[in-house]
């Protein structure tokens, strides 16, 4: 069988197609996935065959894709939420799709069209990698649902010297992504996680280390971290609230503090604060003070928390495998 995925040129919406597809492709698949450039390495480091539709380097829309279904003629479209017009061109070529979510089901008005408003291809099924206990319920109550295990992608690195065990301190990650994170957003936290005495590992994104100044031994920054590494390792997350980091940090059953920017990440601290399982500041809300102050009641090992972040990891371990579902791809190939 041949199997197409498509997906939005970032990491935050191409990593979590990954590993469903390293598995239709060890299940014997044929598959090839459309995609912007900047995320080509990782998928051709994995066999995944990627290339760029027509002129898209982020977005793909329908007139991008068409000529490629022609082309390739798969048996199925695996396209994720953010792509609706490979959905369309995927119906209008007569070729069945699945919907592959990235998140918990995301609001209206963060610049993203919901698929499930979608007339077009509103009813196909999608792949759901939210657990069902923190997802949102109109949509579990009204949408045809393919439970997938949410495994955490990282491209092959080493972890921080120093990092690579439970140290005697507890360990804190500090990460706003790749697209949220400020120098006075990062200098702030920093300054406020210093005071707890915890070893503070940062993944400092976009923003340049040597703009968060001198920091104590204690903390240390760097550009980029294997996250799925190191979200085991770690004691207590602070983050944005991405959809990637907030499911990498509930299938390893820790507990976060969320500090949400934009996109959907104000909908996710909403949900995981609601629950328990997470502690949130909302921007009028953050500083240092109030960032150790937030932390430092999730440090401890049996807090409540760290139990109902636990109880979460539990229910994603019992999600069906990228293996499980790969082995189910042909029943929905008309």
């Amino acid at each position: 069988m041949r199997v197409l995925f498509a997906s939005l040129a970032s990491v935050g919406h191409t990593y979590p197609l990954i590993p469903l597809a390293i598995a239709a492709r060890e299940a014997g698949h044929e598959v090839h996935f459309a995609a912007g450039p900047a995320v080509h390495p990782p998928l051709a480091a994995n066999g995944l065959r990627p290339f760029r539709p027509g002129d898209a380097f982020y977005e793909v829309y329908a007139e991008d894709l068409e000529p490629e279904l022609a082309r390739l003629r798969p048996d199925l479209v695996v396209h994720e939420w953010g792509l609706p017009g490979a959905a369309v061109a995927a119906h209008r070529a007569g070729v069945p799709g699945l919907w592959h979510g990235f998140g918990r089901l995301f609001p209206d008005g963060i610049g993203l069209e919901l698929p499930t408003r979608n007339a077009e291809v509103g009813g196909r099924p999608h792949l759901d990698i939210w657990p069902p206990s923190l997802q949102d319920d109109t949509f579990l109550a009204t949408e045809r649902r393919i439970e997938l295990r949410p495994v955490a992608f990282s491209t092959p690195a080493s972890l921080p010297e120093g990092v690579g065990h439970r140290a005697s301190r507890p360990l804190i990650y500090l990460t706003f992504g790749t697209a949220f994170g400020t120098p006075e957003l990062l200098r702030t936290a920093i300054a406020g996680l210093a005071t707890l005495g915890a070893q503070v590992v940062v993944a400092a994104g976009r923003v340049p280390p040597e703009q968060l100044g001198e920091l104590p031994d204690h903390v240390t920054v760097h550009q980029w971290v294997p996250q799925a590494a190191l979200l085991p390792l770690a004691d207590v997350v602070v983050h944005h609230g991405g959809s990637g980091t907030t499911l990498g940090a509930l299938a390893a059953g820790v507990p976060q503090l969320l500090v949400p920017q934009g996109a959907d990440q104000f909908a996710n601290a909403d949900v995981l604060s609601a629950a328990g399982v997470a502690r949130r500041l909302l921007p009028g809300e953050v500083d240092a003070d109030a960032v150790a102050e937030q932390a430092r009641r999730l440090l401890p090992r049996h807090g409540a928390q760290r139990d109902a972040a636990r109880a979460i990891a539990e229910e994603i371990a019992r999600m069906p495998s990228p293996a499980a579902v790969a082995a189910r791809l042909p029943e929905f190939v008309g």
